[in-house]
């Protein structure tokens, strides 16, 4: 008598990067002297949280976009590298330091950003409007470009940013409606839209980005960028998601660069400004490029 053996599914293996997703390790004198002040100054950036594959050109560039409110996010999004867990006490000398640092390198457009802070009563927002201000008194050259969280819809959250004028107001929609509870678990669609529908009511221009290659539907991707162009949003950025390690959400499909270039010019025809789109886009991509 045979013994019937259960049948067991192979794990599934992290599929291959293809030759277009592939990008040198971060290096030279410019980038290290970068990460030095970083440290020096004990501030953080998106670049090295994020594990953005464009690090080395844009640091070596002489561009970086500082993440502020600590290094820790008190959300837990799907597809994030920066660690969750509870914050330490906010640097009441944030501010000064980020517009040192952006002293120190001769930034010409400053990107500013931050974790996620929902324990806070304000979410941050004021050491947020703070920074910018810094900013601008020590670099009154430089432009700033704020990539924000959403306040979980709170206005007054997002009119302390506002009345510190940032030169451009960044919120990423990150993904499609459907995916936000397993991609943006404590995210709400119509709060992205509020916070760029306000932003642009006030006077701004606006920008947003969106992840693609986590299992979203071409239709549905079409129906947030029409969303976002009837809010008149200026700036829309679409890149290819990396799984950043194997505890975050995999990848599903690698968009080849001709999609992308189709998804671009679609979204010319909607009326956005620019459209950045490409497998290495990121949110503060060319940053510099989109005042």
């Amino acid at each position: 008598m045979l013994l019937e053996l259960p049948v067991t599914e192979a794990p599934l293996a992290r599929p291959a990067r293809p030759e277009w997703l592939k990008v040198k390790l971060p290096s030279g004198e410019t980038y290290s002297h970068l990460k030095d002040l970083m440290r020096s100054k004990s501030l953080h950036t998106v670049c090295e949280e994020a594990r953005c594959p464009n690090m080395g050109e844009c640091w070596n560039a002489g561009t970086a976009t500082f993440m502020i409110l600590g290094d820790t996010c008190t959300r837990s999004c799907g597809f994030c590298a920066v660690k969750t867990g509870r914050p330490s006490k906010l640097d009441e000398e944030e501010p000064i330091h980020v517009a040192e640092a952006v002293r120190a390198m001769r930034v010409r457009h400053a990107v500013i950003t931050s974790v996620n802070r929902d324990e806070l009563k304000d979410g941050g927002s004021i050491i947020f409007a703070e920074t910018i201000r810094e900013v601008r008194r020590l670099n009154p050259n430089t432009t700033i470009e704020v990539l924000i969280p959403d306040f979980k819809g709170k206005d007054e959250c997002l009119d302390r940013i506002l009345e510190a004028r940032p030169d451009i107001l960044n919120h990423n929609t990150e993904t499609v409606p459907s995916m936000y509870r397993m991609v943006r678990p404590q995210a709400k669609y119509p709060w992205s839209l509020k916070v760029l529908r306000r932003s642009k009511e006030a006077g701004f221009n606006t920008k947003t980005g969106i992840m693609l290659g986590l299992g979203e539907e071409r239709e549905e991707l079409l129906s947030v960028m029409r969303d976002l162009a009837a809010i008149n949003v200026d700036i829309l950025t679409l890149g290819q998601y990396l799984q950043p390690t194997k505890d975050h959400l995999p990848v599903a499909r690698f968009v080849p660069p001709s999609e992308f270039q189709e998804l671009h010019d679609i979204g010319i025809d909607m009326g956005f400004r620019i459209v950045e789109a490409g497998p290495l886009v990121r949110s503060s991509y060319h940053a510099e490029k989109h005042v």
